[in-house]
C-alpha cells in the first residue's frame, strides 16, 4: 500500500490547500478534498465517520484558524481548531495507520533568540494564536501516528486568499498611505514553495518530526511591503513604524515575535535542495496573479 493511495486534504477552500490543488490535480490521484462545510475538523465523530468511510493513507491538514488578531478575542475557538482538532486527527491517523502532515507557525516562538530558529529551540508563544498552534503541536506528538510531519512555516502568502501582499496591493491601488512595522524579522513563504517542499519530504520518506519550511532569506514587514510595491510597480506613501507604535494604534492586535526566522538547514541537508529566496518567490507570485 502506498501513502498516495487515498489522500485526505482538509481546509480545501484555504490558500494552502488551493496550492496543493494546483500541484496535485494533474496527477489524477485519489484525493478527498474537504472544507468546513463537508468536514468540520472540530467535530470528532464526523472525523471518525470520514476515516471509516474513506480509510485515508495520507492526511494533509490545511484546515486552521488563521485570524491572528481575532484569536485574542476568540481563544477557545482558536484552540478548538488549531489544537484539539489536531489531536483528534492524530488519534485517528494512529488508529488507521495513516500518515499525518500538519502545519504550525513561527509564532510558537517568543522572538528572544536572534538567530535562525531550530525545531528544538525553546518555545514561548506571545499570542493566543501562537498558543493554539502550540497546543496542536503538543497533541499531535502526544497522539503521534507511526508516520507524521509537523511543519512550521511563517508569513504565508499565495494567490488564493487573504494575505499580506494582497492587502498591500489593495491599499496601494486605492492610493492609501501605508504604515508598516519595521522591527519584526521573518521569512515570507510562498504557498507553492511550501507545497513543493512538503511533497519532497513525503516522497523522500523524511523521518517523523518537526520540520521548518519557509522561503530562504529574511526581511521585515516594512521591507517586504516595499519589495511588493517595487515588484508590482506601485507607488504610495509608505512609512515604517515600531511594533510598539502599531500596538498603540491597534490595541486589540496580537503581540508577534520580534524575530522568528526559521532555520532551514535540516530540510536542505535532507533533500540537498535549497529553498528558493523570498525575493524570487515574490516574483513568481506576481506572474500568477498578474501574468
Amino acid at each position: 500500500m502506498s501513502v498516495y493511495d487515498r489522500i485526505l486534504i482538509t481546509g480545501a477552500n484555504g490558500m494552502l490547500a488551493k496550492a496543493f490543488r494546483r500541484r496535485l490535480l494533474p496527477l489524477n490521484l485519489n484525493i478527498n478534498w474537504v472544507d468546513r462545510q463537508t468536514l468540520d475538523i472540530v467535530d470528532e465523530p464526523a472525523c471518525a465517520r470520514l476515516f471509516e468511510q474513506f480509510q485515508p493513507t495520507l492526511v494533509i491538514n490545511c484546515a486552521a484558524y488563521t485570524k491572528v488578531d481575532l484569536a485574542e478575542k476568540e481563544p477557545d475557538l482558536a484552540c478548538a481548531v488549531n489544537g484539539n482538532a489536531v489531536g483528534y486527527l492524530a488519534r485517528l491517523c494512529q488508529k488507521f495507520g495513516t500518515m499525518l502532515v500538519h502545519y504550525s507557525t513561527d509564532y510558537v516562538f517568543d522572538g528572544t533568540i536572534r538567530r535562525p530558529l531550530l525545531p528544538n529551540d525553546p518555545i514561548g508563544p506571545l499570542s493566543q494564536y501562537g498558543k493554539s498552534k502550540l497546543l496542536g503541536e503538543q497533541l499531535l506528538q502526544r497522539n503521534a501516528p507511526s508516520r507524521w510531519l509537523l511543519i512550521r512555516t511563517a508569513w504565508l502568502y499565495g494567490p488564493d486568499g487573504a494575505c499580506f501582499p494582497a492587502t498591500i496591493l489593495k491599499l496601494a491601488r486605492e492610493g492609501k498611505p501605508l504604515k508598516v512595522i519595521h522591527d519584526q524579522h521573518g521569512s515570507p513563504t510562498f504557498t507553492d514553495d511550501l507545497v513543493h517542499a512538503t511533497l519532497e519530504l513525503i516522497h523522500r520518506e523524511a523521518p517523523s518530526g518537526i520540520w521548518h519550511l519557509t522561503n530562504s532569506g529574511q526581511t521585515t514587514w516594512f521591507e517586504f511591503a516595499r519589495a511588493i510595491l517595487n515588484e508590482f510597480g506601485l507607488k504610495t506613501d509608505l512609512t515604517s513604524i515600531t511594533s510598539q507604535e502599531w500596538k498603540k494604534m491597534k490595541p486589540d492586535s496580537a503581540i508577534r515575535p520580534g524575530y522568528s526566522v526559521l532555520d532551514l538547514s535540516a530540510y536542505e541537508a535532507f533533500t540537498r535542495e535549497p529553498m528558493p529566496r523570498w525575493e524570487e518567490a515574490l516574483h513568481r507570485y506576481k506572474t500568477i496573479i498578474q501574468p
